[in-house]
């Protein structure tokens, strides 16, 4: 796991961090962390099957080192054909670093529990579902794909909510890691940033479901 961020110190100690998340998240999978948002890259693209690169207050165009540095190691793992799972952040990185663009979306934030249309269905997403309900939190989009793109889920707010490129790697929006109770904490501590009236229609959609198990064993059947 590549870790790009980590959790305020306030909501950390009520919620964990990422890498607890992540953990939890998916027991099944033997995770190895490395935080390269303090430069801990891995020596070789080689010695993992695969990688999960996660959120980040920080966005993909910002001229940062270590930014810079994952861009490339997104390429390396294209190259080298292991998969690739990216979250929000990560979703992001993987159309900046192959070609895409990314900016701040014209609608603003995007936050609290949003409903997915999903466009196609790869052999990987079972069951098979023609909507799911996701939690959000983010401000940048993608507005481009790269090449050898396809769209898989859209959401009103957010055009390009998931795509997959080639057959190794995918990049989802939403935040699967997060619970209802630590995305309403995180819109809390951003209220300066979002306005109230985004933090306050973000907190009602919390009365939603959030469909975590169907996005997380798609995630699974995805990596393998």
């Amino acid at each position: 796991m590549l870790i790009c961020d980590e959790v305020n110190e306030d909501l950390r100690k009520i919620h964990g961090d990422y890498d607890q998340m992540y953990d939890q998240l998916f027991p099944e999978l033997q995770l190895s962390h490395h935080k390269v948002f303090k430069g801990d890259f891995p020596s070789s693209v080689e010695d993992y099957e695969a990688y999960i690169v996660n959120g980040s207050r920080k966005s993909v165009y910002d001229a940062i080192v270590w930014i810079d540095q994952l861009k490339q190691f997104t390429r390396d793992i294209q190259q080298a054909g292991k998969k690739y799972l990216g979250i929000c952040f990560g979703h992001q990185m993987l159309a900046e670093a192959l070609g895409g663009k990314v900016a701040k979306s014209d609608g603003g934030w995007c936050v609290g529990v949003h409903d997915f249309e999903m466009i196609s269905y790869p052999h990987w997403m079972r069951p098979v579902q023609s909507h799911i309900q996701l939690l959000m939190m983010c401000q940048d989009q993608v507005q481009v794909m790269p090449s050898n793109s396809r769209l898989l889920a859209s959401s009103q707010p957010c055009p390009i909510a998931m795509f997959q490129v080639g057959d190794n790697m995918l990049g989802v929006q939403a935040h699967p890691e997060f619970s209802k109770a630590y995305d309403q904490a995180l819109m809390e501590l951003r209220v300066e940033r979002m306005g109230k009236e985004v933090v306050d229609e973000g907190i009602r959609s919390l009365q939603k479901r959030v469909d975590r198990d169907i996005i997380r064993d798609w995630s699974l059947g995805f990596l393998g």
